[in-house]
């Protein structure tokens, strides 16, 4: 029978005490993205709950994709001298997507805003003009 070994310098039975619906483990993972499209706009919405405006930089690059890049820090600190941390996470949340905008985005109009948890990029469409065809043609 093989014997099991953990490399956790932190016992099994505290993974078990700490990891409750109280103090769920924290997993990570990509926050979801929609894209939606009128008639005179692309918006793309990324689900970013807790986040403020100063967590993100939206920004086209050098190739002309959009980058949306989201990281925020989060450090509980307790003065609490009579007692010793077994366990302690930080909140830390990174994540980067680059998204290959349409040729009929207007780069120098686009938006972005930040209002319950979600961050809204407006791309705005180019307007062609429809130039009109149709004239009297005279019979010769």
């Amino acid at each position: 029978m093989p014997i099991m070994r953990t490399n956790s310098w932190i016992p099994a039975v505290f993974n078990d005490i700490f990891n409750t619906d109280f103090m769920p483990k924290v997993s990570a993972t990509a926050p979801a993205i929609n894209v939606k499209e009128t008639d005179k706009a692309y918006f793309v919405e990324l689900a970013a709950p807790g986040m403020k405006k100063e967590d993100f930089n939206v920004h086209i690059n050098d190739e002309g994709n959009l980058l949306i890049k989201m990281e925020k820090k989060e450090e509980h600190k307790d003065e609490d001298k009579s007692a010793r941390y077994l366990r302690r996470e930080f909140s830390y949340s990174k994540f980067e997507q680059t998204l290959i905008l349409p040729d009929d985005v207007k780069k120098e109009d686009i938006k972005a805003r930040v209002e319950h948890g979600v961050l809204t990029v407006e791309l705005p469409k180019e307007v062609e003009e429809k130039v009109k065809v149709s004239r009297q043609i005279e019979i010769g």
